[in-house]
């Protein structure tokens, strides 16, 4: 029981770090754009990101039955797998990177669980979960961010091109007030949805195990014999989510809103749009996307059509680099902490 509440509490942890570290995809381009001040674009960003993280389960149940063998889960398991996701978050937002969440969480979760199960990797569901939920989209999202992105901005450019400078920031100021709370709405859609299925896997592997056979009856609401979403983990993780959005993310908005390119409201617009329309296609159908991945590459996709010259691609080699070390590295720690665990 106490490696229980050890996992929720984590769990409870990494989401909120989830919404600090990952409030820059909503907030990012509002904030550089000057179209709203950081404090109100934090408390709209965490208003949506709530709304959105009490919509829907697919990705939930992608992350909590989809992706590894849930037999060979244990409570120790889920434990290691939020540590890890915990640690890869804290590092890279300490050095501004906008890496993923998400594939922390699941290079975790897949690291502890090839450790539970001595290496066998057949405890991997790859064909059915891996490979067309987390890698094909790991690889097709950011290119759909920037096409999609350079596209709209493309389309926007050759639409207003008659209007006055004045005009087009003015309209496009107040139409990114809708487009960055579309972007957090549809964030909350998909990552906080992960916990979810952390929490109620958590739940139903010590439902299994028997572990909540024992307790009063008042603690009843913890047995979960089907995996299904709980109404107060949901409540739980929304929450958390949008306190940590309201903690906000600065070293990561920095990266995103100011380093890579100099937009504009119409820019931002475009990325936010672009990147909200593609998360929350992911989210109906269980994709447990990168968003990060998503905004990033839409702000990049608009920056090039903006400038090609203009965009600083240092910045986005750091950020590709972060990218692609997220799912083995956090898998390591995942796998490292599983086994220590194990030897105790």
């Amino acid at each position: 029981m106490l490696t229980f509440f050890s996992v929720v509490v984590a769990a409870v942890i990494f989401e909120y770090s989830n919404g600090f570290h990952d409030a820059a995809n909503a907030i990012a381009t509002v904030v550089s754009t000057r179209v709203l001040t950081p404090r109100k674009a934090i408390a709209m960003a965490a208003f949506f990101n709530l709304t959105g993280a009490l919509l829907g389960g697919a990705v939930a149940s992608t992350i909590g039955k989809g992706l590894v063998d849930t037999n060979v889960v244990t409570m120790s398991t889920v434990l290691c797998a939020v540590i890890a996701a915990f640690a890869w978050n804290i590092a890279t937002w300490w050095f501004g990177l906008p890496s993923s969440s998400s594939h922390a969480l699941i290079g975790g979760l897949c690291g502890a669980a090839l450790a539970a199960a001595r290496g066998n990797w057949s405890v991997i569901k790859w064909n059915a979960g891996v490979w067309p939920k987390v890698i094909v989209p790991m690889v097709t999202s950011p290119f759909a961010g920037f096409i999609f992105g350079g596209l709209l901005m493309f389309l926007l450019f050759v639409t207003l091109h008659r209007f006055t400078p004045h005009f087009v920031h003015s309209l496009f100021g107040k139409l990114q007030i809708f487009s960055a709370a579309w972007m957090a709405h549809s964030h909350g859609t998909n990552d906080a949805q992960k916990t979810m299925g952390i929490i109620t896997l958590a739940l139903f592997t010590g439902t299994k195990a028997g572990s909540f056979d024992h307790l009063p009856d008042w603690l009843n609401f913890l047995k979960t014999p089907v995996f299904a979403l709980p109404v107060w983990v949901t409540i739980l993780c929304a929450a958390t989510m949008a306190v940590g959005t309201a903690a906000g993310g600065w070293r990561i908005i920095r990266t995103l809103g100011h380093s890579m390119v100099k937009l504009q409201p119409v820019h931002g617009f475009a990325a936010e749009t672009s990147a909200a329309v593609i998360i929350q296609a992911a989210s109906y159908y269980g994709i447990p996307l990168s968003t990060t991945h998503v905004i990033s590459t839409s702000i990049m996709g608009v920056g090039a059509v903006k400038r090609f010259s203009g965009m600083k691609w240092r910045v986005v080699e750091r950020i590709i680099w972060a990218w692609l070390f997220t799912l083995p590295a956090s898998g390591l720690i995942g796998y490292a902490l599983a086994r220590a665990a194990a030897a105790l």
